[in-house]
């Protein structure tokens, strides 16, 4: 049987590759999409990250294809039911990325708290605003995590550790699961009421599409900050700012937007939002592991092994 091919297409790193040498592997790195297209019906599998867009029209340019690995978390940069239809499966790599992001989550929540990036930007004008940086203590403070997966996991504790209580929301989860996560099981609404801090780490769906609007910040206890380094989309942009502009929410921290890159939007520039480009996963440690992670996946995939993530 000659070697399976394989193509990369927003890279892997060479540990990762050395998963593959059995394959003839093509490292492709930026390809754009009309010159994708025209190559992939020569290929067994494909691997992603989050900038290459797998659509309908790309697999059905591509009758070799037998999987698609994410070296990464979120699928949402491909189109799974159109994958399900032509019997491609769809991989993952959940667990790689879930420290780093974890860690990302706690650094906006102290920066949030203490209005880091603003005491910063201060410094380097060469000002001195001591007196008007007056932040908050998470110690004693409630924060609410929607989401208690992998990384909802990892915040609580983090978050046990600071002195916090947590409370934890997961429609997928019993109760006691959550509670072995180290949050206490509430409803939706009850966290909302309750939380000074709030953590969002849930998937884009078509249920958690613009979830968090007006009506769900207005259940949102009065002065209680918002972090979000899930997936963008999740959050109505523009009733986030109509709420911290109201002073209903205190502030927000985002590492996800609706559309990517957003531009200098006015909630971006907002002196009491803190925003950072998607770069939850961006650690040299947790790309190595989602490179690694991936390839065996995808070389399981294609030697009819079992599949650890099999997303479809």
């Amino acid at each position: 049987m000659p070697p399976f091919h394989i193509l990369i297409t927003d890279g892997l790193d060479a540990s990762a590759q050395a998963v593959l040498d059995s394959c003839t592997v093509d490292d492709r790195t930026g390809i754009a999409a009309d010159e994708l297209t025209s190559i992939i019906a020569d290929y067994d599998a494909l691997i992603v990250r989050g900038r290459t867009k797998v659509t309908a029209s790309l697999l059905e340019a591509a009758p070799r294809l037998k999987v698609v690995g994410r070296a990464g978390v979120g699928v949402d940069n491909i189109d799974l039911d159109a994958a399900k239809a032509r019997g491609v499966t769809v991989v993952n790599a959940p667990v790689s990325t879930t420290l780093a992001v974890a860690e990302l989550t706690f650094a906006l929540l102290l920066a949030l708290a203490r209005e880091i990036p603003r005491a910063d930007a201060s410094m380097k004008k060469g000002e001195w605003t001591k007196k008007e940086l007056e932040g908050a203590e998470l110690y004693g403070k409630t924060l609410g995590i929607l989401g208690m997966g992998h990384i909802g996991a990892e915040v609580a504790r983090r978050a046990r550790a600071f002195g916090m209580d947590v409370l934890g929301y997961d429609p997928f989860l019993s109760p006691e699961v959550i509670r072995g996560r180290t949050a206490d099981p509430v409803d939706r609404d009850e966290l909302l009421a309750r939380s000074d801090f709030v953590s969002l780490h849930l998937p884009l769906t078509a249920d958690t599409r613009g979830l968090f609007d007006g009506d769900v910040f207005a259940k949102m206890k009065d002065g209680a900050r918002i972090v979000c380094a899930a997936r963008g989309g999740i959050i109505d942009e523009a009733a986030l700012l109509a709420a911290i502009e109201s002073g209903k929410i205190a502030g927000a921290a985002l590492d996800v937007f609706t559309v990517e890159p957003p531009g200098a939007t006015d909630l971006i520039k907002h002196p009491r939002v803190i925003a950072t480009p998607h770069v939850g996963a961006q650690t040299a440690e947790a790309q190595s592991r989602a490179a690694e992670d991936i390839a065996h996946e995808v070389l399981a995939a294609l030697r009819g092994k079992k599949l650890r993530w099999k997303v479809a």
